[in-house]
């Protein structure tokens, strides 16, 4: 089985919104690094020198290759990425082994055999 690692940057009042969607797509589980912090194009704003910018997650969740598609697309509607600026990113990243994911493969070698 082959794996794709989804690396997604949201608002923290999206995480758990992206979470679910990546679940109900087919992910079974991810790790989450709190209170990240980015810049995109335009630069964060300040008031007195303290950032207005909001609190970001980074979602990093290893699942199926033949998964990684949906599971993207889900995470990115959800979290509207596309509608509005500054919003997050997702992307996917091929992985070239992975250990300790036994139990995941005997979860999803099933859905999988389906999707094929």
């Amino acid at each position: 089985m082959h794996f794709k690692l989804i690396i997604t940057l949201v608002d923290d009042n999206k995480t758990e919104r992206v979470m679910e969607a990546a679940r109900q797509s087919g992910a079974t589980g991810a790790t989450i690094i709190t209170s990240a912090r980015g810049e995109g194009v335009e630069r964060a704003k300040t008031f007195l020198g303290l950032s207005l910018e909001t609190q970001r997650d980074v979602v990093m969740l290893l699942v199926e290759e033949h998964l990684s598609r949906l599971i993207l697309e889900r995470i990115a509607e959800v979290g509207e990425f596309d509608m509005t600026s500054g919003t997050g990113i997702a992307f996917q990243i091929d992985v070239e082994d992975a250990v300790g994911v036994a139990h995941q493969i005997e979860k999803l070698s099933t859905v999988v055999e389906k999707k094929l």
